[in-house]
């Protein structure tokens, strides 16, 4: 008969606890990656979607998505750029399921009809972030994804799959509806 290897009562505990305490570091260490890159992340689906509920549902979905990943993205000198092209990529995603409703409203020619005052230089970045979420969806995203992601004209065209014709357009509409929105 083979004798049943039995852990004593305080073996089995010492082998409990040690398992929670590694489960409970990586979650501290998750905890710390989200506060580091939250800002980021949320910051980017904000500007691409132009709403902040819709920004945080997505900011959620990137952070469910990484703590897939964490392993892997904890070790990587590129986790910054990692988590904008989720967030990204997410919120163009997003946009796409109403493609329908996003086409009506980049063909408007008339700018939205309000206006900011801006009387501080610190509510001059405020009052951008305010207008570009005011814009049509096609042209603040053709907008954020050249200004602030730094993407090519023909980048974005192939992302949003329309021609490089639109992108220019959308751009050309936004930057002028920003003037227009945001008094100096």
């Amino acid at each position: 008969m083979v004798a049943a290897a039995t852990l004593s009562l305080s073996q089995f505990h010492d082998r409990a606890r040690s398992g929670l305490d590694r489960e409970m570091a990586e979650e501290e260490e998750f905890e710390t990656f989200i506060r580091s890159y939250q800002n980021m992340v949320f910051s980017v689906s904000a500007r691409i979607v132009g709403n902040l509920t819709d920004a945080e549902d997505i900011t959620q979905e990137v952070f469910i998505k990484a703590y897939d990943r964490f392993k892997q993205l904890q070790d990587s000198n590129t986790v910054g750029g990692w988590l904008k092209t989720v967030a990204t990529n997410l919120s163009i995603n997003h946009l796409n399921r109403y493609r329908a409703r996003w086409r009506f409203f980049s063909e408007q020619t008339e700018p939205v009809e309000v206006a900011i005052e801006v009387e501080r230089e610190t509510d001059h970045r405020e009052a951008l972030e305010l207008a570009l979420r005011r814009l049509p969806d096609a042209q603040r995203v053709a907008l954020t994804l050249f200004h602030f992601q730094g993407m090519s004209y023909e980048e974005i065209a192939a992302k949003l799959d329309v021609s490089l014709a639109k992108v220019k357009s959308d751009i050309h509409r936004a930057r002028e509806t920003l003037k227009k929105l945001v008094k100096k």
